[in-house]
């Protein structure tokens, strides 16, 4: 579960003071009593306690990870060592991507903190409302902050009320310059200082401000005092709201009094204009429209806050207390959500209510909040989001919709594939979209066995020729004794190949070969009715006994049956477990003949031949993007930042490259580079704000930007990249790589101005031409030439297709 927050992406770990009880209750489970023994049982009281370890062991064996393990120890117990090695390897390679999926998953652009947004507030002098005089220099500063957070400026300010005043600063203090004055205010805002900035004697001087200042509390509980109590507020929210709204709503007018700053009566929240014109771009724009337009003047003339209406159609009342809190205090709380009448007019309410629904749930008021941080263009509360199995499927058709999150969506799908083996239980399987449904088979991180995959889909597809067979009774017998709905369907019933129709799409997802055990029901009805139309590899005849079992989980050999399993924690424990203990018995994983090639270590620009057929549209959709054109260019439907954005971006992706992450991926045998890169681009892409078909400007930016713009590119990835030269003299030879990590390598064909050049981390999303890629090519082949192979390998250069997502 997602909690709320306002950069929570991942759920907290459990609590320390829950780990004890929870024991405790385990172990009271095998506690024995003195008084419940009889003379007989006391002689074994001793042998109780010292089995209670094995019972507690046994209790644990007893969870559905433990029979996964098992199932994949009895596969894999008799096979070489080296086969047990290639399995861990491509396990290996899929954690190191799937680590790089999740942080691509997550990026997005960082809200800022009420610390930064009052840094930059200060910075820029929005909304001020006094004028500090200092040795001639003058600070225009905003009173409500300087009062919470100082009791010098507290009683200062008291002597001078009116709006504009320009206060002489006068400190017993000296040895204070200006720059320290400007220092002094910035801490009052931001709570931080610059100490590197200061001299030695500057700070035996701060120790004399302080006394004279009074010494600050932190700045969290200085902005909530002001939000509580509304002290030296200058503005009021107004929630207009209809005359019926408000009538029915009288009678709630004493419980919202009672709670300060909240005035009911007039639907009114005391705030300040400081804060808002920090925090919202929305408040800001229209605050400064007001000051210009000479609606302040008047009002500070007349000593009135300045009312700020608000539709309650667009920004309910009910909302009112989440918005400010998260406001003053960067976090999200939705039981500050007022509800029952008290927060009428809101206009999803009323859509539900016509719609024939009840109260909105949790869910549909953490979607409205959303769109309140949209409209009002405050990031914090549009990150925030709470999921949980029940409400998937509305957070799911929620940020698919265009005015939706694409962010929620993510994380939506990543809870789907998290959580797959609890949810294909339940029967929020039976409600999912089929399009959501293989999203998340065709991802390669899906959490369950290929038999639990394959029952879920069964199960799936048959309760969807159930719901067809209903759609096509007679209204004239539905709900009666003869009808469908009331006897029910049973499964001999269906029709196998109507069944098969539905399930042409999610079928081929399944990776029938990693079915195990063999000799499973759910597999053997599947290939009786029908639906399987190709044999596993277990069914077929071969000399070498377990040679396709074992080639359909390793790619140690060139026959064409590999394919590349999930990353499913359980196995990949079991399968690590397996390979340690043979080789505590002393068995080389190098003995006989073979020898594993590090994908990695293939020079980087046999990597530039790339299909687009090779990448089916659900391992596109796995990436977040689709193929794009030119003509998506010319239409505008792909923004084309700027140059100085674009820099910004491949800086960015330098940095990610050198990252410990992707260099581990790099390093791995099995990792796909075209897969690590197209994940940076991807984190980059959504970091910056931008849509994932950017990833086409950020891979090509030539085409788009001027040769200033194009020769920066260039220097940032020379000055991240090894030359092809340089890396033929450092590179050691292939038999000797296995442990040393490859890196991402700038090719260039010496033919080719820098200014098409292409980058050898081609993504699948770019539109490369072969005869752009021959001459790299043709050096590649020329020194891998000198490399003799066994015909045992199967050396996988990138060009050959796949129908399996990520």
């Amino acid at each position: 579960m997602l909690e709320m927050g306002a950069n929570s992406s991942f759920p907290d770990g459990p609590q320390p003071s829950s780990r004890p009880s929870a024991f405790s209750r385990l172990a009271n489970a095998y506690t024995v009593s003195d008084t419940d023994i009889s003379s007989k049982d006391k002689k074994k009281k001793t042998s109780k306690f010292a089995t209670l370890r094995k019972k507690l062991t046994r209790a644990r064996r007893h969870s559905r990870s433990m029979d996964y393990g098992k199932a994949l120890r009895d596969m894999i117990s008799q096979w070489p060592v080296h086969e047990i090695r290639a399995l861990v390897q491509e396990y290996e390679s899929l954690s190191a991507l799937k680590e790089l999926a999740l942080l691509s998953n997550v990026a997005r652009p960082q809200a800022n903190s009420f610390r930064r947004d009052l840094s930059t507030l200060f910075d820029y002098k929005f909304c001020t409302d006094v004028d500090l005089v200092y040795k001639g220099a003058c600070f225009p500063a905003h009173r409500a902050l300087l009062c919470i957070r100082s009791p010098f400026f507290r009683h200062l300010l008291s002597r001078y009320p009116d709006f504009g005043s320009q206060i002489p600063i006068k400190l017993k203090t000296s040895g204070v310059d200006v720059s320290l004055f400007s220092s002094l205010l910035r801490y009052l805002y931001t709570d931080t200082l610059n100490t590197d900035d200061l001299r030695l004697d500057n700070k035996d001087i701060l120790l004399k401000l302080a006394d004279e200042f009074g010494m600050p509390n932190p700045l969290e509980p200085d902005l909530r005092a002001l939000l509580e109590t509304g002290e030296f507020s200058d503005a009021v929210l107004v929630f207009s709201c209809d005359n019926d709204c408000i009538e029915s709503d009288s009678m709630h007018t004493s419980l919202i009094d009672s709670e300060l700053p909240f005035k009911s009566s007039q639907h009114e929240v005391r705030c300040h204009k400081a804060i808002l014109a920090a925090r919202s771009p929305f408040f800001r724009n229209l605050l400064l429209r007001r000051a210009r337009s000479g609606e302040e003047i008047t009002e500070r003339t007349l000593r009135a806050p300045s009312r700020i209406v608000l539709d309650e159609s667009v920004i309910p009342r009910r909302y009112a207390r989440v918005l400010l809190n998260a406001i003053y205090q960067d976090t999200v709380d939705l039981s500050l959500i007022l509800r029952g009448s008290a927060s009428m007019c809101s206009l999803s309410e009323v859509q539900a209510m016509v719609a024939g629904k009840g109260h909105m749930t949790l869910v549909d008021e953490a979607m409205e909040v959303y769109q309140i941080g949209q409209f009002l263009d405050f990031p914090v509360l549009s990150q925030a989001d709470s999921i949980t199995t029940d409400n998937l499927i509305s957070i799911l058709n929620w940020s698919s919709e265009p005015h939706g999150s694409q962010w929620v969506h993510r994380q939506a799908l990543h809870y789907l594939r998290e959580e797959f083996l609890q949810i294909s239980h339940s029967p929020i399987l039976l409600e999912l979209n089929k399009d959501y449904l293989i999203e998340a088979l065709s991802s390669e991180f899906l959490q369950a066995t290929e038999l639990d995959v394959l029952s879920a889909v069964m199960k799936w597809g048959e309760y969807q020729l159930i719901k067809r067979i209903e759609e096509r009774e007679p209204n004239l017998l539905s709900h009666t004794a003869h009808s469908i709905s009331k006897k029910g369907v049973k499964k001999r019933d269906l029709n196998d190949v109507e069944l098969r129709d539905i399930l042409a799409e999610v079928l081929p997802l399944v990776r029938i070969d990693h079915v195990i055990p063999y000799n499973s029901d759910v597999l053997n009805s599947a290939i009786k009715r029908g639906l399987i139309s190709t044999p596993p590899s277990h069914l077929i005849d071969d000399d070498e006994g377990q040679g396709y079992r074992m080639s359909a989980w390793s790619r140690a050999k060139c026959n064409g049956v590999f394919i590349k399993p999930r990353l499913f924690t359980p196995y990949f424990e079991e399968a690590k477990m397996v390979l340690d203990e043979q080789l505590s018995q002393g068995q080389d994983p190098d003995s006989g003949h073979f020898r594993s090639i590090h994908i990695s270590s293939i020079p980087d620009t046999l990597y530039m031949v790339e299909d687009r057929q090779s990448l089916s549209p659900h391992r596109s959709q796995s990436f977040g993007h689709t193929s794009s054109s030119t003509v998506d260019i010319i239409a505008g439907t792909i923004p084309v930042p700027d140059a100085s954005t674009l820099n910004q971006m491949i800086q960015r992706e330098q940095e990610l490259r050198n990252s410990s992450p992707v260099q581990r991926a790099y390093s791995l045998p099995c990792c796909d580079n075209r897969e690590i890169n197209c994940h940076l681009k991807l984190r980059v892409v959504r970091e910056f704000g931008l849509p994932d078909t950017t990833m086409e400007i950020l891979q090509n930016s030539q085409f788009y930007y001027t040769s200033e713009a194009n020769s920066r590119r260039q220097y940032l990835i020379q000055k991240y990249h090894i030359s092809p030269s340089k890396r033929k003299q450092q590179s050691p030879p292939l038999r000797n790589r296995r442990n040393s990590p490859a890196k991402p390598v700038q090719c260039v064909s010496p033919t080719r101005s820098h200014g098409s050049a292409r980058e050898a981390d081609m993504s699948p999303c770019s539109d490369s031409a072969l005869s752009e890629a021959m001459p790299d090519i043709a050096m590649a082949t020329a020194s891998l030439g000198q490399v003799h192979i066994q015909e045992e390998f199967e050396l996988d250069i990138g060009d050959r297709n796949s129908h399996h997502g990520t």
